[in-house]
């Protein structure tokens, strides 16, 4: 079940700002040991970008978020924001606008929200704010407009830093590109992470070991930057682990350099004796080779579900 097909067109407009949520929780077994597992959703097979894959909420950048920064209708600072995000060149504002972005499309395409109302005020039931916001949003207002009549605070120390991801100029399932933060988060309490029917057909809560073995059995499709990041999940057992490793490090800044060796097209990562950076900065193969339409390491898809 292969869904993605090679690109061979070469982009020189700049990547466009975007923000990705790997959403996590944490579940007891039968045998009363807890796992994580991390919700995907599968993009719809007309969609322009991974049609018929399964991704991350999220999505690009949207004018809109900056108004709600500017607003403040955050619990943080966007100094705070710009801080934690850990990119100088970034302005105050635009890194706190990432974090706006991460957290509208997770509610976007997944109804899931990550807010909090004004401290002094009791804990409102968030299933019934979910609905009154989308009912705002369908009614046309934007996201910021439909949050401040609702008295919201979006609950941005609830997302931390994962990762930055950037396209490479030569996309290789891809006709566009993107400069995307990707966030974790632990999934709020009394809430429900359902896709939309719409941009997306599926969605599914699952271990990353499990995504994994899935995607080697051609259940489900996955692009590099996925399978890379649950390879990078799959280290920890609880989500508080992860909250705990991204706090501490520097979000890496992914670059893969997408290339084709003997005619066989393959994405290289830092690390990787193809890749201008020396260094290895994720966990798993250094490269993904793209064959019969589907990516997997030097030694077959296989060796995914190997320690590395």
């Amino acid at each position: 079940m292969a869904c993605m097909k090679l690109n061979d067109e070469t982009i020189e407009t700049p990547p466009r700002p975007a923000a990705s949520l790997l959403m996590l929780r944490d579940v007891e077994k039968a045998n009363g040991s807890m796992h994580m597992e991390v919700f995907l959703m599968k993009r719809h097979s007309n969609s322009k970008v991974l049609g018929g894959a399964y991704v991350f909420p999220g999505g690009k950048l949207d004018p809109d978020d900056m108004q709600v920064v500017l607003s403040h209708q955050l619990l943080q600072t966007q100094d705070d924001l710009h801080r934690h995000l850990q990119e100088p060149e970034q302005s105050a504002e635009g890194a706190a606008s990432l974090y706006v972005a991460a957290v509208r499309e997770a509610f976007e395409e997944c109804g899931v929200l990550f807010a909090q109302a004004p401290s002094g005020g009791p804990s409102p039931d968030f299933l019934q704010v979910a609905k009154n916001l989308n009912a705002k949003i369908q009614g046309g207002l934007p996201f910021s407009k439909a949050i401040e009549e609702l008295k919201l605070l979006l609950d941005t120390q609830a997302l931390v830093p994962w990762a930055r991801w950037i396209t490479p100029k030569t996309p290789t399932v891809s006709n566009q590109r993107f400069d995307a933060r990707f966030f974790v988060g632990v999934m709020p309490k009394g809430q429900v992470a359902l896709h939309d029917n719409f941009e997306t057909t599926h969605s599914v809560w699952i271990t990353p070991q499990e995504a994994l073995q899935s995607y080697c059995r051609q259940e489900i499709e996955l692009a590099a930057p996925q399978i890379m990041s649950l390879l990078g999940l799959s280290v920890f057992s609880s989500s508080q682990e992860v909250l705990e490793q991204a706090r501490a490090q520097k979000p890496p800044k992914i670059e893969p350099h997408s290339t084709s060796v003997e005619g066989q097209r393959v994405v290289c990562f830092p690390g990787d004796e193809l890749h201008p950076v020396a260094d290895k900065m994720l966990y798993g193969p250094s490269r993904l080779w793209f064959r019969a339409g589907r990516f997997e390491p030097t030694e077959g898809i296989e060796r995914l579900l190997l320690d590395f």
